[in-house]
């Protein structure tokens, strides 16, 4: 794999940051923050008019059939602009349907979604944070042609927004491990579904969603019956990549804020970027960031090219979520004080790679299981 983008992908780059620029500055995020909906439904009919939507899907269903890594561009420069859309909560089980759905579940799903009609989202995590098998306990009892739902789902993005819930879930009573596991898309106006907002650093869209009865028809499996993990797993793999491509845009812009204020602000007759320790700590912010740049491309296209990623993968996250709450915390000792007042944009940035950097496993996690792939 060559790292460094080609003219084709700095292109998308170029044009990508120009759109979310003119059209999603700072202060659409800080409106959408304290907004019932949480995203501009405006914004998102123009994102998905330019493709972007569509980006990686299938071009039979409305998609540019694109590779997984100018969808990381794009989720990259969404994250610089912390813009305030669904974006790879849609796009990650729009990727799975396209992969492992039925041809009907895709000629239903990707169009509405490549047009921007429709918004996804997806749940894996329960009272168990870890993502194994063994921590889905949420149940799908067989009914006639119907699965029935009994349990809870956390830190769903979206869910008030999405029609669609792609759900991990226990379709094999009395199984523990990944055997017994499967997905089942779900509509998220079905009764016996309770949503209960999960207020958090971010302030986006989380929410606890119980399921008490709720009948899905069997037609909504998606992938094969108790052989789901491998499928999941993938998901979340791939939601893992795309969130360490947030998280490079968002502390990007956050480290060029502190290395532009660094040649500003002026103390004992010079800029602190003058003195040795602020350079430095610039330099290695920029160092930092360039790392999970790279690391998150290599996972993008390892999973693009179906190849093994799982390894490639964790360490993206792993470095994305140290280094990057790093960076943070040296944009803000360069900008000193102000750095906690609110109405700084450097906040915007900080409480949101603050948030990720534990979201999909921490860093914690992704080098035990590098370390289990190594030993």
């Amino acid at each position: 794999m060559d790292v460094l983008l080609n003219e084709e992908e700095e292109m998308l780059r170029r044009s990508a940051r120009e759109v979310l620029e003119a059209e999603s500055p700072p202060t659409l995020a800080r409106a959408m923050e304290t907004d019932d909906v949480g995203y501009s439904p405006e914004l998102w009919k123009k994102l998905a008019d330019l493709g972007w939507t569509g980006l990686a899907l299938p071009e039979q269903y409305g998609g540019g059939a694109l590779p997984l890594t100018h969808l990381g561009i794009v989720t990259e420069e969404l994250g610089r602009a912390i813009s305030p859309v669904p974006f790879t909560c849609t796009l990650v089980p729009a990727l799975t349907i396209a992969s492992h759905g039925t041809e009907n579940q895709k000629r239903q799903i990707l169009p509405r979604v490549s047009r921007g009609d429709l918004v996804l989202t997806w749940a894996l995590t329960e009272q168990d944070p870890r993502r194994r098998p063994e921590a889905v306990k949420l149940e799908a009892v067989a009914q006639g042609d119907h699965f029935v739902l009994k349990g809870m789902k956390l830190f769903v993005e979206n869910f008030a927004i999405a029609g669609q819930c792609l759900v991990v879930c226990r379709t094999q009573p009395g199984s523990k491990g990944a055997d017994g596991t499967s997905l089942l898309l779900v509509d998220t106006k079905s009764p016996g579904i309770t949503v209960t907002p999960m207020p958090n650093i971010a302030r986006d869209k989380l929410s606890e969603v119980k399921f008490d009865g709720v009948r899905v028809p069997r037609a909504n499996l998606v992938g094969e019956l108790n052989k789901g993990w491998p499928v999941a797993e993938l998901m979340v793999d791939r939601a893992t990549a795309l969130l360490c491509a947030q998280i490079s845009g968002a502390t990007r812009k956050a480290i060029e804020l502190a290395i532009d204020h660094a040649k500003r602000r002026v103390a004992f007759g010079r800029p602190i970027g003058g003195f040795q320790a602020i350079a430095h700590l610039c330099a290695d912010m920029t160092i930092w960031i360039d790392g999970c740049e790279l690391l998150t491309y290599e996972a993008l296209w390892r999973l693009g090219e179906g190849l093994p990623a799982s390894v490639e993968v964790s360490q993206a996250k792993a470095f994305c979520s140290e280094k990057g709450l790093a960076a943070i915390r040296g944009s803000n000792i360069i900008f000193g004080g102000i750095a906690v007042m609110s109405e700084l944009n450097l906040t915007l940035f900080a409480r949101r790679v603050d948030a990720w950097a534990t979201r999909l496993g921490t860093a914690y996690e992704h080098r035990a299981r590098v370390a289990e792939a190594v030993f």
